[in-house]
């Protein structure tokens, strides 16, 4: 496998299809490695549920706690987790209220320094953990560690790429999501303190968090390559909910937060000036951070420098 945090499709199917790690690493719960605990909400998704509890395993990290909090499914779910029980901190499946609920049931189990949810249809890629623990250590103070995703098919085949500038709650609440759960670690304390995922919302319940998280966070590092995968499939949530209606539960969640919101308007045109401020500020992301051209090479070399210096970026740009 690749370790620069670029993958093909054919790297992604081959990392999830089969297991990879080594009992004996799994089993040590070696202390000096941070423990990365994840938390897999799950329902009716066995199709998908074995490549995503791979993806955890197959890091081959030896300080892992994997919870999966399953919502009572009846298509043969229970038979997967119990395939990999032994690697398995602890589950459960019985009924519960949404995914929201389940992943704070989950959260409420969770013993590690470290902190992701997966979604039971979608996948970290290979290394991702150690990246994640270097980072942890080498930044005392981090508190959000985000790489960038893959958007995958149903059968692992990579269609779209996601790739994030530095992490700013302002660009989430005006421009849209800078950053995916499929990739993104907190330290405890930040989980601890920013409180449980709002349950009376099904949707976009994520993006709440992440901005209550992110009015939180001093200090995030962004990492060039891609950790996680987000699986675009044809039975996924968001598909069963209309535009007008996302509008709406999107709406509520910006007035929660002090955002004045003029009904039926999308996110980028509610205060089109930020909008088009952090637009701008894509822009020029994506051109200093990911432009393969040397356009202004010792420039771009400079403020490569400043921002690695100041921890906002970590390995794997130059």
């Amino acid at each position: 496998m690749p370790n620069n945090g670029v993958f093909t499709s054919e790297d992604v199917k081959a990392f999830v299809s089969r297991p990879l790690y080594d009992p004996n690493i799994l089993s040590l719960k070696d202390s000096s490695y941070p423990k990365i605990s994840v938390v897999i909400p799950s329902y009716n998704q066995v199709q998908y549920l074995e490549r995503t509890i791979l993806s955890v395993l197959n890091q081959n990290y030896p300080n892992t706690e994997v919870i999966i909090m399953d919502g009572g499914s009846n298509d043969g779910t229970v038979e997967i987790i119990k395939k990999y029980e032994p690697y398995i901190s602890y589950w459960v499946s019985e009924p519960d209220s949404g995914q929201p609920n389940a992943i704070n049931k989950g959260f409420k189990k969770i013993s590690g320094d470290i902190i992701g949810w997966q979604n039971s249809d979608d996948i970290y890629l290979p290394d991702f953990f150690y990246t994640v623990a270097e980072s942890f250590q080498k930044y005392p103070k981090l508190q959000l560690f985000v790489g960038n995703v893959y958007a995958i098919d149903e059968n692992d085949r990579i269609t779209f790429e996601f790739k994030f500038p530095p992490f700013s709650v302002n660009e989430l609440i005006y421009f849209g999501w800078n950053l995916s759960s499929q990739a993104a670690f907190l330290s405890r304390q930040v989980v601890e303190s920013v409180g449980l995922l709002r349950e009376d919302i099904q949707v976009s319940f994520d993006w709440e968090w992440f901005i209550r998280v992110g009015k939180l966070v001093r200090h995030s590092v962004l990492y060039k390559g891609y950790g996680g995968c987000y699986r675009m499939q044809p039975n996924q949530k968001l598909a069963k909910y209309s535009p007008e209606s996302r509008l709406q539960i999107e709406a509520q969640i910006l007035r929660s937060h002090g955002v004045i919101v003029k009904d039926n308007r999308p996110i980028q045109q509610q205060l089109w000036w930020w909008s088009l401020f952090y637009r701008i500020r894509w822009i020029f992301y994506n051109i200093v951070l990911y432009s393969p051209k040397p356009l202004f090479r010792r420039l771009r070399l400079l403020i490569l420098w400043y921002l690695e210096k100041r921890s906002i970026i970590c390995k794997g740009f130059e």
